[in-house]
């Protein structure tokens, strides 16, 4: 059993390898599945170990890092919100080479403890970067000298209460986000080109709760079943499936559960879901054809021991979760069966990474464990740097590019 999981393991880093070598364009990487190949990255760090370079970033941002030829990308927020900017970083010096305002709303409100006002993590193609800001607005920046290709937040006062969270996605020459709010719920799709509106469409489920019980941050995932592309989008109280170009509706399956903050994974002919609060189920969902799904697709669950925050990691055969407050569990991906379950401690929200052959898991004080994938649960090493770690890491080339409460690392042989 350990030796089939073991070639499934490499199937998954050749593929994921195919992809531009050195480059972390989205959140969760090129495949949006954590997995990074071979690469080489050290298994202990330290602020005077394996590190290359340290660059502190002003203000308070959760949103990944994202990596395309010598720029390192990320967003961040200051004066509570009110200023808010992406900043490009060299990926060789860790030196700032641009910090650009984009929106400076009034009022911004309120964040959760746990989000900040500039959390979704941006997104890079061939000559630009697009960073997301939620209700506060959405900007192209052209990577070549930093300026505006284009910005607007002309689409809708969406009220999320505790901040935006959802991360955009690119689909040919569409830039597509969730905006899943208390008083609108729908999915977007902005010309890439021109930041106008290519699509727009409402969430067709009913909500029978409070409007609180109506928001959600799950970011969009591409996958391709049957020789078909679907944009997969986690909401409140559904999973929905769509036409990516189009935005019309395939299928949907319906639960319980809102404030989705885990992303799907997909493997096994699959969909790996966690329903979000407040009673987290775990589900293998088979995806469907057309119109309103039944349990009939539901292949298994849990329904004790989930967390919410924390997105699924799927190695070979095997399915990997993080609770909340740090209990590592693994799973057979086809049928559900536990096959160990681990208290790491701590508190999570990054995702988990495939690197090198090790699983990768990194809480909120900085702490990264890293495991062997298995049947049973085999501890490699335990890392601690910086002030904290929300955001997801980066891998590209041989480095990963850590973002702690305050500063970005390059961590690297």
């Amino acid at each position: 059993m350990i030796r089939i999981a073991y070639i499934g393991i490499l199937t998954l880093a050749i593929s994921c390898s195919a992809f531009a070598a050195g480059e972390w364009p989205q959140f969760r990487g090129p495949s949006s599945n954590g997995h990074a190949g071979k690469v080489g990255l050290p298994l202990t760090w330290s602020e005077t170990e394996n590190v290359k370079w340290k660059t502190a970033i002003p203000g308070k941002g959760w949103s990944s890092p994202v990596v395309a030829g010598d720029q390192v990308w990320l967003t961040t927020a200051l004066n509570e919100g009110r200023s808010l900017h992406a900043i490009c970083v060299s990926r060789e010096t860790g030196k700032i080479i641009h910090d650009i305002e984009l929106f400076t709303p009034e009022n911004p409100g309120k964040v959760h403890m746990l989000n900040s006002f500039a959390s979704p993590t941006p997104v890079i193609d061939e000559s630009r970067v697009y960073v997301h800001f939620g209700n506060f607005g959405t900007a192209a920046i052209n990577r070549k000298d930093g300026s505006v290709a284009w910005k607007t937040n002309d689409f809708g006062d969406v009220i999320y209460t505790v901040g935006p969270g959802s991360s955009p996605i690119l689909h040919g020459n569409l830039l597509i986000v969730h905006c899943d709010g208390i008083n609108q719920r729908f999915l977007l799709a902005l010309n890439k080109d021109t930041g106008k509106v290519a699509w727009k469409k409402e969430r067709s489920n009913p909500i029978k709760k409070s409007e609180q019980q109506e928001k959600a941050f799950c970011s969009p995932l591409l996958i391709k079943h049957d020789g078909k592309e679907q944009l997969i989008s986690l909401h409140a109280d559904a999973l929905t499936s769509y036409d990516p170009a189009t935005g019309d509706e395939l299928w949907q399956y319906r639960y319980e559960g809102y404030s989705n903050v885990a992303v799907p994974a997909f493997g096994h002919g699959m969909l790996y879901v966690n329903t979000g609060y407040d009673f987290p189920r775990f589900l293998a969902l088979r995806p469907g054809s057309k119109g309103q799904v039944s349990d009939d697709h539901v292949a298994w669950s849990i329904k004790r021991g989930i967390g919410a925050r924390v997105s699924p990691l799927v190695v070979g055969d095997r399915l990997y979760l993080m609770t909340d407050d740090g209990i590592a569990q693994c799973v057979d991906a086809k049928t559900g069966d536990q096959l160990w379950k681990q208290r790491i401690g701590g508190a999570f929200c990054a995702s988990p990474l495939f690197v090198d052959g090790h699983i990768f898991f990194f809480d909120q004080t900085g702490t990264a464990t890293i495991f062997e994938p298995g049947d049973t649960y085999k501890q490699v090493a335990q890392n601690k740097l910086g002030d904290g770690c929300m955001g997801t890491p980066a891998i590209a080339g041989k480095a990963m590019f850590l973002r702690s409460k305050s500063h970005l690392y390059r961590i690297e042989k």
